[in-house]
């Protein structure tokens, strides 16, 4: 092997953070692997990695080594995507990232059409509620709400309208009874969102712009998933898409708290970096993407 190849192999040692981990992404045996660092070890003199139980962490001189390495194995992966895509085929890893609740209720539903479609592409998606670096986290596509696009950079397109509504279980209703008006909701424990993107100030949809109140409550979760569960848990008021609650309403799971209170929708979209020469399969997606979510009614 030589050494360009056992470059790229140390830089993905230190993403992943571990050799085991390093050698089962590139299809390789740790022993193969750790041999491959100790050559390169050799071939520049110094030590490149820290090595403990727990994983390995570049030394002073392998961080710098390393920030080397990582913009090679960039140009490299570029290369090769270039020529993969030649032809125009989708193929190859596709990296997604999701907001959770819309990920499990509305995604993954829409993949097996996706990937039935492309045989080629290979999914990897990762659920999360957090502001999302498409080019830092190494992500083709991201979806998100509108307002978690912090990069005006990023290229959006938009899927699909999203309606909020406030619910809770019948049992949380017969301990605390129901708010008859917005301010009442001061009163009651209120589902927060353990984040800083402003989710937790409602506001009201009174004449003149209405009221903001920060809502409080003895519960808080990371993640709009977390929030519906434990709405259905009858743990508090909860403020939720409709596309989650609304099955939940018909069978009587979930009340809907307040149905006057409209707060205005938000927009769901899928985020992707602005490349000239987007690679199919990323273009792909988003097609499908649109053509799948856009005509959904918001409600």
């Amino acid at each position: 092997m030589d050494i360009s190849a056992q470059m790229l192999i140390f830089a993905t040692v230190v993403d992943q953070g571990s050799i085991s981990a390093a050698a089962r992404s590139v299809g390789q045996t740790p022993s193969a692997v750790s041999k491959q660092i100790g050559l390169l070890e050799d071939h520049v003199h110094y030590r490149l990695l820290h090595r403990t139980r727990t994983g390995v962490s570049p030394t002073q001189e392998g961080e710098e080594f390393y920030r080397k390495c990582k913009a090679m194995a960039e140009k490299f992966h570029e290369a090769q995507d270039h020529i993969s895509n030649l032809d125009g085929t989708p193929r190859g890893k596709l990296m997604i990232a999701s907001t959770v609740a819309f990920g499990k209720s509305q995604l993954i539903p829409a993949l097996p059409k996706f990937m039935d479609a492309n045989p080629q592409v290979e999914v990897s998606l990762d659920l999360t509620d957090r502001v999302v670096d498409l080019q830092a986290d190494g992500f083709d596509a991201a979806i998100c709400f509108a307002e978690q696009r912090k990069n005006p950079d990023i290229v959006v397109r938009r899927l699909m309208a999203s309606r909020r509504v406030l619910c809770a279980a019948p049992s949380y209703l017969e301990r605390r009874g129901m708010p008859e008006t917005f301010t009442d909701l001061a009163k009651h424990n209120c589902l927060r969102v353990s984040d800083d993107s402003g989710r937790n100030g409602w506001r009201s949809t009174d004449a003149g712009g209405g009221q903001v109140l920060e809502v409080q409550g003895s519960f808080e979760g990371n993640s709009t998933d977390v929030i519906f569960r434990a709405a259905l848990a009858g743990l508090g008021i909860a403020r939720l898409p409709f596309y989650m609650a609304g099955e939940s309403f018909k069978s009587g799971e979930l009340v809907h708290v307040l149905p006057e209170y409209a707060p205005p929708s938000t927009d769901i979209v899928v985020m992707f970096a602005e490349r000239r020469n987007l690679a199919p399969k990323t273009r792909t997606l988003i097609d499908f993407l649109v053509k799948e979510f856009r005509d959904r009614p918001k409600d």
